[in-house]
């Protein structure tokens, strides 16, 4: 069965990268050696892999790369650290909006 990895990066200028594919340690090792040049992250490297997940559905996996795309800087900070009650406090604060 084909596995397929959300992941994101720490950049170098402390933004967030987030990726999806289904070769994580070829991907961050891609973007590690700068291996193209138009990506968002060859400029910000170095990079540090702060947060990974696994599906069985690409579908899924895109689904979560894009509501994770949507957060803010303050909830991508509260999964690279696993804190999940500072997520459900941040996702609280927004639904309040």
């Amino acid at each position: 069965m084909r596995r397929y990895y959300v992941y994101m990066l720490l950049c170098g200028d402390g933004s967030y990268y987030i990726g999806v594919t289904n070769n994580l340690d070829l991907r961050v090792a891609q973007h590690q050696d700068g291996a193209d040049t138009h990506c968002y992250t060859f400029l910000r490297r170095p990079l540090s892999l702060v947060y990974a997940t696994e599906f069985d559905d690409p579908n899924r996996a895109i689904s979560w790369e894009k509501q994770l795309k949507g957060w803010s800087r303050k909830k991508k900070q509260a999964l690279a650290d696993s804190d999940w009650e500072q997520i459900k406090l941040l996702s609280r604060r927004s639904s309040l909006r």
